[in-house]
């Protein structure tokens, strides 16, 4: 769980690079940087830093809520842990794990997957799915997010809905929970059922992908 881990490469059978998940929906604009950006600027916010110091937060906290899933002791990494990470970041990603025991306290989960990495071979691409459960008795595919709920992480459940039929699992539902990261946020929680049509959108994204490398690699010509 150190600060900075290196990037997951996904391999087909044949030993091929294929893209993951979170890449290709990458493709879509995020309209909403910008006014967002220029708010903390007028406050007189770095934008970039303040953004990074809640990417370390979450990634810390979801990194911390996956070991629990898994069976793993925090109290043994925490060393390891105060090693990468500073007090406050330490401290906000506790909070973080807080909610999300408060909301598990409500729940039987009972995991089959975690943190699993899968590559889909008819469609060629990857992905890390965070949890596939038992949610209540209903199979589940939660996804742990810290930064907001977006209508990207639909797409993203419904492609990790994909790799899953791949691999003989079906999710009944996806569960996206919103677990707060900074003072004043709210514990969220997004349920989702409608994964064709969140993979029909993924695939379109799927399609573009190799097409906008072609384009890009073009730009300097």
């Amino acid at each position: 769980m150190a600060k900075h881990t290196a990037h997951i490469v996904y391999k087909n059978k044949d030993g091929k690079i294929v893209p993951g998940v979170t890449t290709i929906i990458g493709q879509l604009a995020k309209p909403m940087l910008a006014p967002a950006a220029n708010k903390l600027g007028l406050s007189g916010i770095d934008s970039t830093s303040y953004w990074k110091s809640l990417a370390d937060i979450g990634s810390l906290a979801h990194e911390i809520i996956l070991a629990h899933v898994q069976g793993v002791d925090f109290d043994a990494q925490k060393n390891m842990l105060e090693q990468d990470y500073t007090g406050k970041e330490m401290a906000m990603a506790l909070d973080c794990f807080k909610s999300y025991r408060n909301w598990q306290s409500k729940h039987e989960i009972e995991p089959i997957l975690s943190e699993a990495q899968l590559v889909s071979e008819q469609w060629q691409y990857g992905g890390t799915l965070d949890c596939f459960c038992k949610l209540d008795g209903v199979d589940t595919l939660i996804d742990f997010k810290t930064g907001g709920i977006y209508n990207e992480a639909l797409i993203q459940v419904s492609a990790y809905q994909q790799l899953l039929c791949e691999y003989g699992h079906y999710a009944k539902q996806a569960l996206i929970l919103g677990i707060p990261r900074a003072e004043g946020d709210a514990f969220t929680e997004r349920t989702y059922t409608n994964f064709e049509k969140g993979w029909e959108t993924f695939y379109v994204l799927l399609q573009l992908y190799p097409l906008m490398k072609i384009i890009n690699r073009d730009k300097g010509e």
